[in-house]
């Protein structure tokens, strides 16, 4: 039997539901200035997660915030930038030079990438329980907000209660404990699929992380028909491949497609030599959702914040999501902090109500034109002549680049930069 944990281990300054790169992030930054941290994470780690593994820049600059080692030699692979293949055209273009963001990328597998997370995080000073599988919030009677959570720990099940003012909701996509607290998603914002599988092959050094913008699917008889979304092969470095695809509910194929039958003919239209074939599959073919551009709001209510995909961080132009839980996890961290710092009840939760503005003014535009990007994608006929026009412009593929990873230099950049947050600046930040 677990012993039951004393009352002291019960409570804290804050308790922080999932340790995904969100959560992890979200703790760490609390932990680092001083706050009482509970971090709760349902499975044991390592543990493995549906993802491409490939990290931008974005990305990059968040683990160097952390103190992670992102070094080679730490088994860390960089990356220069994005490869993009479609409408017969093959283009590599570099990560950009900015003063903001450094200029490479990273791979590594979740699994791994994850445990190193949330490990900072316990060197940081949180107290991370494994295998405390949490289930249905605690609230005040008279006010509604969440004071803590109760929770099921380690192989018994043992039920736990553990306390504080204020609850992060880490639990990704399915965040059951922001549905328990009555914020559901917004039918009106974009989703996502992945789906993804590792091969043994000969390509598994790659400088470049690869996008195809064009998606067929040839299988069965008739013309072969193009798929709203996008194909990727990242290398792993360890003699394995990361084979891929991005998906929207944009089309009306989105339902009636079996997408890992999709991913098997993607791969098997593949030269023969890359090894995509079904006797070279290390893993099996998995799948996840992407929930984009806000789907959860509001951000904070009642002593609840939400972080990464619990709020629907993902990027809508890329499908993107570690660089934004992690980012949002660091914002909610900074509120956190400063609301832990005044003096009354009124003037914690006047910090609190920060927190969406923050992000609304970080984020808002710049996903509401990645929802008129996902719209315009969703027509075959579009995303055609975009592949088949675009990719032979690479001054306009670079600023393509900069515009779907998000990466601009906020002050003294180029013209690109000065045109792309301009344009977020102007958009509508729902």
């Amino acid at each position: 039997m677990t012993e039951p944990l004393p009352l002291s281990e019960h409570s804290a300054d804050v308790i922080v539901v999932g340790a995904g790169p969100a959560g992890s992030t979200t703790a760490y930054h609390l932990a680092k200035a001083g706050l009482d941290v509970l971090l709760l994470e349902k499975t044991a780690f390592p543990r493995e997660k549906v993802c491409g593994d490939g990290l931008t820049p974005r990305a990059t600059k968040q683990l160097v915030s952390m103190g992670i080692d992102i070094s080679e030699e730490a088994g860390w692979l960089r990356n220069k930038g994005l490869r993009i293949i479609g409408g017969g055209v093959r283009l590599q273009l570099d990560w950009p030079d900015l003063a903001s963001y450094p200029d490479y990328g990273l791979v590594r597998k979740r699994d791994d990438f994850d445990e190193q997370l949330a490990r900072q995080a316990q060197k940081a000073g949180a107290r991370l329980y494994e295998r405390c599988n949490v289930g249905a919030p605690i609230t005040d009677d008279r006010t509604g907000r969440i004071t803590g959570v109760h929770a099921k720990l380690g192989e018994e099940k043992t039920p736990v209660t553990f306390h504080a003012p204020l609850v992060v909701a880490a639990d990704g996509n399915s965040t059951r404990l922001s549905l328990a607290m009555g914020l559901h998603r917004r039918e009106d914002r974009p989703m996502g699929v992945a789906v993804r599988t590792y091969f043994e092959s000969p390509r598994h050094d790659d400088d470049y992380l690869e996008s195809w913008l064009e998606l067929w699917d040839r299988r069965g008889p008739g013309e072969d028909r193009l798929l709203p979304g996008y194909g990727w092969i990242f290398g792993m470095g360890d003699g394995t491949s990361n084979v891929g695809l991005g998906v929207l509910n944009t089309s009306a194929s989105f339902k009636e497609l079996d997408w890992r039958e999709v991913l098997k003919a993607w791969c098997a239209s593949m030269p023969e030599d890359w090894g995509y074939t079904p006797e070279n599959m290390t893993m099996p073919i998995r799948g996840a959702a992407l929930p984009m551009a806000f789907n959860r709001q509001p951000h904070y209510t009642k002593g609840l914040l939400l972080v990464g995909d619990a709020g629907g961080l993902v990027n809508p132009f890329n499908g993107e999501g570690i660089a934004y839980a992690m980012e949002s996890g660091q914002i909610a961290a900074d509120v956190i902090v400063q609301a832990h710092a005044r003096q009354t009840p009124a003037q914690r939760e006047l910090a609190l109500q920060r927190y969406p503005k923050v992000l609304k003014d970080t984020y808002g535009g710049y996903y509401t034109l990645g929802r008129a990007f996902v719209k315009l994608i969703g027509n075959p006929k579009v995303m055609k002549i975009a592949t088949q026009r675009g990719l032979t412009h690479p001054l306009l593929m670079k600023f393509t680049l900069k515009m779907l990873a998000n990466l601009t230099d906020p002050t003294g950049g180029d013209a690109m930069d000065r045109i792309i947050n301009g344009l977020s600046k102007v958009a509508p930040k729902a």
